[in-house]
């Protein structure tokens, strides 16, 4: 006996899925959530930081029971240039109490809890279960999903796609443009163990605080960044790298990421930490201009699978996009259903209410900060730049005289390749994009 029709199927049980199944069944709707791992957040990568501000409306006192490894009170933006460095630190106690601002979590246990609001809600999930493609009614309007598991297909008045960058399913609607290598970036890390009386010491917070550093120049000139987080009782350290300049540089990821955890900044934190893990993951880093159509006849697109990763040097954030756009996925094919018209028309609503929230008006505002953090100067030429400069000031040569700041700054950008006009220009884009 065939199984009823769903009102909806949400294909991937990560941030995105799991925040659409929710939305939907707090709406009284019938929704399945498809997962290919054995549980959420299986098949993700160790862990991250989250900013999770978009969970106070749908889970109260959320921190009270969310499976944090630390919240983090210290962010720090670090710039290298070989074995010299510059970090501009900023903390705060305030963000170590609640609400919180952003926290360290392991994805596998952030995802299983997230997903149990939605199964507690009423969805149902389904896991070791992969969908392997898309079912269409008469008039070619997505009615569902095929799986591989024996009892074969879900059919669903909407499909959710939530099933991350290179959205197969996307793909199939014609809604997903072909892959460009040049709009994604290859995130790799090393999660090592430390005791964490040391992380506490070594990184100056108390137990339960943590700290994120980001970091410039650690890449070879190859156009990305570095970054270290501590966890509970593990410190993640990596880069995240353009998937087209590591290929034209001929350098294997892993050794880019022990550049960084040999830098004489970063190697004294680390030492006497063991390697635990090591993985990999494609980001989509192209933001507002390369998202696919986000909606189509019976179908909408959520999280990596739109490509909703904002990736502005000064923030790299996911997972709270991914959550504010599963939540209004879930609304819209909520007000869909309730008007029966799940067309393409019909389900509008969500890129509408994506635009009024900050899960679009954030990409659309900072649509052209990857063109100018990952240029060739904020990569290969600032760094030397800005070390050389704080060197010269901070260097004290009696009897010489202390350099002068105009002049100085010149000399500093000439011996760096940087033309003075070319440094305006920079610092305009900046101001525009940043202001």
């Amino acid at each position: 006996m065939p199984e009823p029709v769903l009102d909806a199927v949400v294909v991937g049980a990560g941030p995105a899925g799991a925040a659409a199944a929710l939305a939907l069944a707090r709406a009284g709707r019938s929704v399945v959530m498809v997962e290919r791992g054995p549980f959420p957040g299986s098949k993700n990568v160790y862990g991250g930081v989250i900013y999770a501000r978009i969970l106070d409306e749908v889970v109260p006192s959320w921190w009270e029971e969310v499976p944090a490894e630390r919240w983090v009170v210290r962010r720090s933006t670090m710039v290298v240039d070989g074995d010299r460095s510059l970090a501009i630190d900023y903390r705060t106690p305030t963000w170590g109490e609640a609400p919180y601002n952003g926290m360290t979590a392991i994805r596998a246990e952030f995802d299983r809890w997230l997903a149990s609001k939605a199964t507690d809600a009423g969805a149902r999930l389904v896991t070791s279960t992969v969908a392997t493609g898309l079912l269409r009614d008469e008039r070619g309007a997505i009615c569902g999903v095929r799986t591989d598991r024996p009892d074969g297909d879900l059919r669903a008045r909407v499909v959710v796609a939530c099933d991350g960058v290179n959205s197969f399913l996307a793909k199939e609607a014609g809604i997903h443009p072909k892959a460009d290598a040049a709009h994604h970036t290859l995130g790799v890390k090393e999660v090592r163990s430390l005791d964490p009386d040391r992380i506490d010491e070594r990184f100056g917070v108390p137990r339960d605080h943590g700290v994120d550093i980001e970091i410039l120049g650690c890449t070879r000139g190859i156009p990305g960044g570095g970054f270290l987080y501590t966890n509970r009782d593990t410190v993640s350290i990596g880069v995240v790298v353009s998937l087209t300049g590591l290929a034209a540089a001929g350098v294997r990821p892993e050794e880019l990421v022990a550049d960084v955890r040999e830098h004489p900044s970063v190697a004294p934190l680390l030492a006497g930490s063991e390697l635990v893990e090591y993985a990999a993951h494609l980001i989509p880093e192209g933001g507002y201009d390369t998202m696919p159509e986000l909606v189509t006849d019976g179908m909408v697109v959520a999280g990596d699978a739109a490509a909703m990763t904002l990736a502005a040097g000064i923030w790299l954030e996911g997972v709270n996009f991914a959550i504010g756009s599963g939540l209004a996925a879930g609304r819209a094919v909520d007000a869909a259903l309730r008007a029966d018209d799940t067309s393409a028309a019909g389900l509008a609503r969500y890129r509408r209410e994506l635009e009024s929230s900050f899960v679009l008006a954030d990409h659309k505002r900072f649509r052209k900060a990857p063109s100018l953090v990952l240029s060739d100067r904020v990569q290969q030429r600032y760094p030397g730049l800005v070390c050389d400069l704080v060197e010269g000031l901070f260097t004290v040569n009696n009897p010489e005289p202390k350099p002068g700041g105009a002049s100085f700054a010149l000399s500093v950008a000439r011996r760096n390749g940087v033309r003075l006009r070319e440094l305006a220009a920079d610092a305009w884009r900046a101001a525009r994009i940043f202001g």
